[in-house]
């Protein structure tokens, strides 16, 4: 007798009872998978992106837009601040280097920046073709902007107004492309970066304006009435953590944020979300195996005809037993599987529409150690939802039985 072949016959004759357990137990399975892989992507990126950064400073509005515009660049900036406070920053004792921000413009939906060379050395970004911008208007863009626009070394291309790419161009002033990134996994993919002196050229009146500063160099740059959008801090020691913030909001025009502080706040605020969909999960998984233990019960009342005379012929308890136990095995493996399937397809879908609306890519397939745990747990769920049920081979009486049919 093989127990394997007995047990997917009986499957497959219950065909709506092993449907609606594996069903179950996929969307639970599912729904975990697809929040482990969510919740470590993200904190991937989250976490790569303020590597280095000890704080940022810009207008004064919401601490957590202030972050998410300037590190992650997926919300609107705060507004501008003068560059003469932003630069006073470098002279402080306990700052080591301050990258300034200036934003407002994009092209086909990617954001346009202009920042010093500082920028790309903090991200490590190496050119894969072309140079770094040496003058007002060039640009060197990244991996993902470049495959995206199809946008090639020596391309000129005008800038929209705004962060969405829906805004006035400003046809009159061109930008060129003089390099493109290679894939740093960092936010620059997605970015179009330029000298500071370019973003107020594209919004200076007049051609005098923008050759006033084609020439300039880093330091010229902080002129009188120039504005930045933010600056990315980085502290010489853990005093600047102490004293600067404070500094900052009660005396200048500026507010400090601290992006270790706001994302740990951000997550929190997820991690409610989280926390109950998890919940649910777990819910709904629990509901699967009370769904395979009534099948199951009622499968061993249907055929104790079929068991007895299989008893009398020669077939053992145990054997019966394991029969039973594998048929709750098989759908707990049947339901992992496939739960597993429906995240990498939940995951996918979910990094379509990041990408589309902020240019981040979520697309690790790989089998997460946890989801490992979460098949023996499915197994586990298999094993105790069968294994009550299939102990009533046990308690079988034969020859009440067959005499009963």
């Amino acid at each position: 007798m093989n127990v394997v072949k007995i047990s997917l016959a009986n499957l497959k004759e219950k065909k709506l009872n092993s449907f609606l357990s594996a069903l179950l137990l996929t969307l639970g399975i599912g729904m975990i998978s697809l929040l482990l892989l969510l919740n470590k992507q993200l904190d991937e990126q989250f976490r790569r992106n303020i590597r280095g950064i000890d704080m940022v400073v810009g207008a004064k509005g919401s601490p957590l837009q202030l972050i998410l515009s300037s590190i992650y660049q997926i919300d609107a900036p705060t507004g501008n601040v003068p560059l003469a406070e932003v630069d006073a920053l470098r002279k402080n004792p306990f700052v080591k280097t301050v990258i300034p921000l200036s934003m407002g413009d994009s092209y086909q939906g990617f954001r346009i920046v202009g920042t010093t060379p500082k920028y790309i050395e903090h991200f490590q970004a190496n050119l894969a073709k072309g140079q770094i911008y040496n003058a007002s208007m060039e640009v060197a863009i990244g991996s993902k902007v470049a495959a995206m626009s199809q946008l090639k070394i020596g391309d000129t291309f005008a800038s929209s107004h705004g962060l969405d790419g829906a805004g006035e161009a400003h046809n009159d002033k061109k930008y060129k492309v003089t390099g493109i990134f290679e894939t740093t996994g960092s936010v620059v993919d997605q970015l179009i970066l330029t000298r500071l002196s370019s973003v107020w050229d594209v919004h200076a009146h007049g051609e005098e304006g923008a050759a006033k500063h084609e020439e300039h160099e880093e330091h010229d740059e902080a002129e009188a009435g120039r504005q930045v959008t933010s600056a990315l801090i980085q502290f010489r020691n853990p005093m600047g953590l102490m004293t600067l913030p404070r500094q900052i909001n009660e005396n200048t025009s500026m507010q400090a944020a601290l992006p270790s502080i706001e994302i740990n706040r951000l997550f929190s605020l997820l991690g409610v979300g989280i926390e109950t969909l998890r919940a649910l999960a777990l819910i709904i998984i629990s509901i699967a195996g009370i769904s395979v233990f009534i099948s199951l019960y009622n499968s061993l009342k249907e055929r104790k005809y079929e068991m007895a005379l299989m008893l009398s012929m020669g077939a053992t308890r145990t054997r019966l037993f394991l029969m039973l136990l594998l048929e709750g095995l098989m759908l707990a493996v049947i339901g992992y599987f496939s739960g597993i399937i429906l995240s990498r397809v939940g995951l996918w879908l979910f990094s379509r529409a990041a990408e589309q609306d902020f240019h981040y890519s979520l697309r690790k397939f790989t089998i997460l150690p946890e989801e490992i745990y979460l098949f023996f747990a499915a197994l586990l769920i298999g094993f105790l939802a069968s294994v009550l049920p299939s102990l009533g081979i046990y308690r079988l009486n034969i020859s009440r039985t067959l005499a009963e049919e």
